[in-house]
C-alpha cells in the first residue's frame, strides 16, 4: 500500500484530534518541554468565549526523609469569559489554588515549568505554568518550584478557548508524576 506523506500526516493529525469536541479552533498551542508519561485526557472547550483566568490543582511539597512521592501540578482549570469553567484530565492529589485573571483581556500563550526525569529519585514532571495575557502581562501559577520554565508557546491572536492535559495515573508503590504536559486550543 503506497501511502503518500500527505496522507500519513492527515491520518496522524486526524487521529490526534479525534477526541476534540465542541468548537472549531484554528491552531493548537504546544511547548517542547512537556513530560512523556501518562495519557491525554479529552479536550474541553469554553462554551462560547475565551479563557481569561486559571486555577491549578497542586500537591504541596511533602517533607519527609524516606519514600516521599511528590506530584506537584495535578490539574489546570480554565475560567472562561462566558462563565464556563473547564478542565481536562486531573490527577487525584492536591487542592485547587485561587483563580488568577487577565485584566480586561484574554490568555494568549503559555510556558510550562517541568522537572527533568530524576532517575531513581522522586519525579514530579510539570510543576507550574505561566500565561501571557493580551495586554502583555504575565500570570504565574501558585505551584511547584522544581525544574525550569521552557520556551513560550506560539501566540493566539484572539484567545485560548480549550485545554487538553496529559496525566499519569496512580503508579501504586511507584513514582507518581501526575500532570506531565498540556496543550491549549486557539479559537478565532
Amino acid at each position: 500500500m503506497g501511502w503518500s506523506v500527505r496522507t500519513v500526516l492527515f491520518l496522524i493529525i486526524s487521529c490526534s484530534l479525534w477526541d476534540t469536541e465542541g468548537r472549531d479552533f484554528k491552531s493548537i498551542l504546544l511547548v517542547p518541554n512537556g513530560g512523556q508519561h501518562g495519557d491525554w485526557g479529552l479536550a474541553q472547550f469554553c462554551l462560547n468565549g475565551y479563557a481569561r483566568g486559571f486555577s491549578l490543582k497542586v500537591e504541596q511539597t511533602q517533607s519527609c526523609w524516606f519514600l516521599c512521592d511528590n506530584t506537584a501540578l495535578n490539574g489546570i482549570r480554565l475560567h472562561c469569559d462566558d462563565g464556563s469553567i473547564i478542565e481536562s484530565a486531573v490527577a487525584p492529589w492536591g487542592t485547587w489554588t485561587t483563580v488568577q485573571y487577565c485584566l480586561k483581556t484574554k490568555m494568549i500563550s503559555f510556558a510550562l515549568r517541568v522537572q527533568k526525569p530524576q532517575g531513581t529519585s522522586d519525579d514530579t514532571a510539570a510543576n507550574n505554568i505561566q500565561f501571557s495575557c493580551g495586554n502583555e502581562s504575565i500570570l504565574t501559577g501558585h505551584a511547584g518550584e522544581r525544574g525550569s520554565f521552557g520556551a513560550w508557546s506560539n501566540r493566539c491572536s484572539v484567545g485560548i478557548c480549550g485545554i487538553q492535559t496529559r496525566v499519569e495515573s496512580s503508579q501504586g508503590l511507584g513514582d507518581d508524576t501526575a500532570l506531565n504536559d498540556v496543550r491549549f486550543y486557539c479559537c478565532g
